[in-house]
């Protein structure tokens, strides 16, 4: 785990509804907790991290969330106008230019382009040298990146924008942060699933998607909301009798213990799957029985991550 964490940046991915989101901000704790001055980044504007602290949004703004933690929220837009700003070096001219009519709707209408200024900004908050003024240096830089198939061209943008542009400052900026991403040493991934099949299949997809169509690799493959394995075969063969037997009470609690176990099992074929078809080592996380997840319970992922 500690040379994932040793990375400048971390992508975190997967099918959606899997807890991405949830093991980002866990994989930020355990760096921060580890003395790593670290930035979870929100690209998808869902503000899952100022719901977890009680917060107001978070927004374009990296806000201190706890010891050696901070967090942002990417907004496409204000990184396209601070990216300006930052090549004109005179707030006047970018105002100006954000005024232009022509300027706005040619921003709107370049496919990609969100995707590319959320990218670079994401690279400038990993630099540890920074161009924004007053801004806070990072040791590591988790992104809470899209699900899947949109996963998959986002980490693209780079590359594309710069086969298109094949000269020019566009071109180098895109080249610059395309080499970012596929440095191994600097860039790791981790792919978030479930022991499901379809999220099984989806992941082992998005794994080799990832490695042939961006050229990055997987570091880790999380197989998240996993069952304890309580009963042996043994004692779920005497359960089941009284399962179905008369005491309504007893019966009630065998049933729902016979039920977990069954699906332990079923999870574990699903674990075993996972191992046969992805490539990366495997790291499993406990299903959590709370009807919403808070500042405790993403804490103990972080210590069983």
């Amino acid at each position: 785990m500690r040379d994932l964490l040793d990375k400048r940046l971390v992508i975190v991915t997967g099918k959606g509804g899997v807890g991405k989101s949830t093991v980002a901000l866990a994989l930020g704790l355990a760096a921060a907790e580890r003395g790593r001055r670290t930035i979870v980044c929100e690209v998808t504007d869902q503000e899952q991290l100022s719901r977890v602290f009680h917060r107001a949004e978070v927004g374009f703004h990296e806000v201190e969330m706890a010891d050696n933690l901070w967090a942002i929220s990417i907004d496409p837009d204000r990184s396209m106008r601070e990216y300006v700003e930052l090549q004109l070096k005179f707030k006047a001219a970018g105002d100006l230019l954000f005024r232009s009519r022509i300027f706005t709707y040619l921003a709107a209408a370049t496919p990609g382009l969100r995707e590319l200024v959320t990218i670079g900004k994401i690279w400038e908050l990993a630099q540890p040298s920074r161009k924004v003024k007053r801004a806070h240096e990072y040791d590591l830089v988790v992104v809470d990146a899209p699900a899947t198939g949109h996963g998959v061209g986002f980490l693209q943008t780079p590359r594309t924008f710069a086969n298109i542009a094949r000269v020019g400052p566009i071109h180098a900026q895109a080249k610059t942060l395309d080499s970012f991403l596929t440095n191994r040493r600097k860039t790791g991934v981790a792919i978030v699933a479930l022991p499901e099949e379809m999220a099984v299949n989806e992941t082992a997809s998005l794994e080799r998607a990832l490695l042939d169509d961006v050229g990055v690799s997987v570091d880790r493959l999380y197989m998240n909301g996993l069952y304890r394995e309580r009963f042996d075969p043994d004692e779920v063969r005497r359960l089941e009798p009284i399962a179905n037997g008369d005491d309504g009470a007893l019966r009630a609690a065998c049933r729902t213990a016979v039920s977990q176990s069954r699906r332990a099992t079923a999870q574990r074929e699903q674990l075993a799957r996972l191992e046969e078809l992805g490539t990366a080592p495997i790291h499993t996380l406990p299903f959590l029985f709370e009807p919403e997840l808070g500042l405790e319970q993403i804490r103990s992922l972080a210590e069983a991550i």
